[in-house]
C-alpha cells in the first residue's frame, strides 16, 4: 500500500457538484493499494498513520499525533499513486489492483484505521470521478509504502 498523509487545516470531497466528506483539522490519506497488500499491511499502515506525531505541541514541535489532536482523518482511494513511469510518457496502472481486489482492502483500512483512532472516518468514493479540495498545512506531506517498513 502507498499512502500520502498530508497535515490539514480543513479538506472535502466533492462527486457530482456534491459534498460528500469534509473535514477540519486532521489528515487528508490518499490511499494505492496493488495485489501484493495484505491484512498485515492494513494493520500496520492504520497504526503508523494514526500515530505519526506530525502535528505541533505548544513550542510548536511536531511531536502530536492526529489522535492526540483529536483531528479526523480523511481517506481517498487514488489507484494512480501505483503509476510507472519507466517507460514512455504514458503512464501505466498495471500495478494498481483492479476493484474486485482494491475495494475490500480500501474498506478494511477504513474500518482499520477508524478502530485505531476510535472514530468514525470520512472518504471519498471508489473509483468516482472525485475533486479533492484541502488546504496543507505546514505543509506537511509524508509518504508511506508498506513495502518499506523496515
Amino acid at each position: 500500500m502507498l499512502a500520502v498523509i498530508q497535515r490539514v487545516s480543513e479538506a472535502s470531497v466533492t462527486i457530482e457538484g456534491i459534498v460528500k466528506s469534509k473535514i477540519q483539522k486532521g489528515l487528508l490519506v490518499l490511499l494505492g493499494i496493488e495485489d501484493a497488500d495484505h491484512d498485515d499491511d492494513i494493520d500496520w499502515l492504520a497504526n503508523k498513520i494514526v500515530n505519526l506525531r506530525i502535528f505541533n505541541d505548544a513550542d510548536g514541535v511536531m511531536n502530536i499525533s492526529v489522535k492526540d489532536e483529536s483531528g479526523d482523518i480523511l481517506v481517498v482511494s487514488q489507484f494512480t499513486l501505483h503509476a510507472s513511469t519507466k517507460k514512455g510518457n504514458r503512464p501505466s496502472y498495471i500495478k494498481a489492483s483492479k476493484p474486485e481486489i482494491a475495494i475490500p482492502l480500501y474498506e478494511k483500512f477504513v474500518k482499520a484505521i477508524g478502530d485505531v483512532l476510535e472514530k468514525s472516518i470520512y472518504t471519498g468514493e471508489f473509483g468516482a470521478d472525485m475533486k479533492v479540495n484541502l488546504l496543507n498545512d505546514g505543509p506537511v506531506t509524508i509518504i508511506i509504502d508498506t513495502k518499506n517498513k523496515v
